[in-house]
């Protein structure tokens, strides 16, 4: 019991399990959004609610296509959607707060490559 108490309370793990009921609580927040805006808009643009009723029928099979076209759009809206209200927001914090990401320290190995480099190119031109 005591290493599975310590697996339990490794930050890890509750790193993630508050990860996985922010990120659910979030998805409704995001499907909700989706359901009551964005999708009423399409409807009003495209005068169709819902594009589940279609289908093509080849050879005396149907094909209903309809369900796969709405959950493109969904995805679609719903990417647009945490990109621009969640993605974006957050990397301009991270940057506000950090500040400009420093360039990787050089390792005596890089610099003894750039020191035999730039003395080739000295040799080569002379």
């Amino acid at each position: 019991m005591k290493g599975f108490r310590n697996f339990i309370l490794r930050g890890n793990v509750v790193d993630l399990a508050v990860g996985l009921m922010v990120g659910a609580a979030f998805s409704a927040v995001v499907n909700a959004l989706v359901k009551d805006l964005f999708t009423p808009l399409i409807s009003a643009l495209v005068h169709q609610p819902d594009f589940s009723k279609w289908d093509v029928t080849v050879r005396g099979v149907v094909v209903p296509y309809g369900d796969f076209i709405n959950s493109l759009i969904s995805f679609v809206i719903i990417a647009t959607v945490v990109y621009f209200c969640v993605v974006l927001p957050v990397n301009k914090l991270t940057t506000r707060f950090q500040g400009s990401p420093e360039a990787p320290k050089k390792t005596n190995e890089e610099k003894l490559l750039e020191e035999i480099r730039d003395l080739l190119k000295k040799s080569s031109t002379n």
